[in-house]
């Protein structure tokens, strides 16, 4: 045996003739992948405990929702489990040539294709597991390991693509593009706040470098000039760097190869500014990449906050202050799946919404066992399957805020608002709203005398300068 090969390339190379090319490339990705990974110790130890007991099943929002036996988390999770132990354990290769049984073929790897890209990855049915199988990591490695022969779909290749080759950001915004919409928001400040608040660009020494959604400079102005506003009456040190200003990482939905790159991007924009922390705003899977950080940059990569946690910690702290008047309509949360599943960020965004809000309700249930807003995992993206997200995956979450009768749903996640304003529309729900949690909190902000604008100094000022630059010029 050549020493070179590594231990699992060399079951490969034994079923090289027993497959096809496409199947054949999905083996070497999968040996790649348990040689230089920790996936084979969980895949070694889900296969010797998965039961199939089909408990997961209740909690499943897909099953649930189609009733079909392939979204059963146990029953997808078996398809990679087959793979893994037929081609990758000794036992497997030994029942193999005495059996002559299971084959690794392409209409195999489109079965797989399309059970685990149905999956939004939510991982509420691990709560439910009683062997602790996280069927949403399965979900995970099975979708990078297709999309390393090619299996994956193009909306989000093409969002990837365009972070790491294009102009750097998903929605491939140019820099300019970026500064010119941060202007307008400072103007927005000044018509509609009368205050002078700024969006701070390239700034070095900051403490935080900040990296919202990129769609929040097209599609959220509100939740951006919430952030600032917060940032502004705390005296928060940040800025946004103008080399990287996207926390969305679609590799997090299909490759953990692309995920480090765009993770490692993000660390690399703090250390050009000299930051301190990486700053996400309100967007889950940005904030779950961005919790890799010390995965993949090693333990001297700047920590990670999202904004929910620091506002909520300026709350306590009593640097926010508020105007009497609070938000009076009825207001419930939805907990993204990628923030709260892993019990991260739960109390923050409703201590928040108690100290803004008169009429506060929430889902059932919640926290982490809340459901999923039924496009997660990236399928939010895939337009051609809108009517499977939201008429079909969407009904539970369309039910679960009908029942609140909230006119409000706060979703801080740039995914999530995408997602269930399509389902509020396909379910009728006309007269219920999506907004960020900053968004609100932009509403009953005080920002008191020292940030506003004096009209009559302003103008002052200027003439002074104007007669100054003009004495000069004669």
């Amino acid at each position: 045996m050549d020493d070179t090969r590594t231990k699992y390339s060399f079951y490969v190379e034994r079923s090289a003739l027993e497959v096809t090319d496409r199947p054949q490339k999905f083996l070497a990705a999968f040996a790649a992948v348990l040689d230089h990974s920790s996936y084979g110790l969980a895949l070694e130890l889900y296969t010797r405990l998965s039961t199939k007991c089909s408990r997961c099943a209740a909690a499943c929002q897909l099953y649930q929702s189609t009733e079909e036996n392939r979204d059963i988390p146990c029953q997808r999770s078996e398809l990679l489990f087959r793979v893994y132990r037929r081609y990758f354990t000794r036992t497997g290769l030994l029942k193999a040539r005495l059996t002559n049984g299971f084959t690794l073929t392409d209409d195999y790897l489109d079965e797989m294709a399309e059970a685990f890209y149905r999956c939004t990855a939510c991982r509420r049915c691990k709560l439910t597991c009683p062997m602790g199988v996280d069927h949403g990591l399965v979900t995970h490695l099975a979708r990078w390991l297709l999309a390393e022969v090619g299996v994956v779909p193009k909306a989000l290749v093409v969002a990837t693509r365009e972070q790491l080759e294009g102009v750097g950001n998903t929605s491939a915004i140019p820099p300019n593009a970026l500064k010119n919409t941060c202007e307008f928001l400072e103007e927005e400040f000044q018509d509609d706040y009368g205050v002078n608040i700024k969006f701070p660009i390239d700034v070095k020494g900051a403490e935080y470098v900040f990296f919202p959604a990129v769609s929040d400079y097209l599609l959220e102005p509100d939740t951006l000039m919430g952030n600032a506003a917060v940032m502004a009456v705390t005296g928060g040190s940040w800025t946004i760097g103008t080399g990287n200003y996207d926390g969305i990482n679609y590799g997090l939905f299909y490759s953990d190869r692309l995920m480090e790159r765009i993770v490692q991007n993000e660390v690399a924009e703090v250390r050009r500014l000299e930051g301190q922390k990486v700053l996400i705003g309100e967007c889950g899977h940005a904030t779950r990449s961005a919790w890799f950080i010390p995965t993949f940059c090693g333990p001297e990569a700047p920590p990670v906050v999202n904004f929910l946690q620091y506002t909520a910690e300026q709350l306590r702290r009593g640097n926010i202050p508020l105007k009497p008047d609070r938000i009076t309509e009825r207001v419930t949360y939805h907990d993204p799946c990628n923030i709260a599943r892993s019990a991260r960020i739960l109390e923050e965004p409703r201590e928040i919404l108690r100290a803004i809000c008169t009429d506060f309700v929430e889902m059932t249930p919640n926290r982490t066992e809340n459901f999923c807003c039924g496009g997660g995992g990236g399928t939010v993206s895939i337009d051609e399957i809108r009517s499977f997200r939201t008429e079909l995956m969407g009904k539970r979450k369309a039910d679960q805020i009908r029942a609140t009768g909230a006119s409000l749903v706060v979703a801080p996640c740039a995914n999530c608002k995408k997602q269930l304003k399509e389902v509020l529309e396909d379910h009728h729900l006309d007269d219920v709203e999506v907004v960020g949690l900053h968004d609100l909190l932009l509403k009953v902000i005080d920002f008191g005398d020292e940030l506003k604008i004096d009209t009559g100094s302003t103008d002052e000022s200027s003439t002074a300068e104007e007669h100054s630059e003009q004495s000069g010029g004669d």
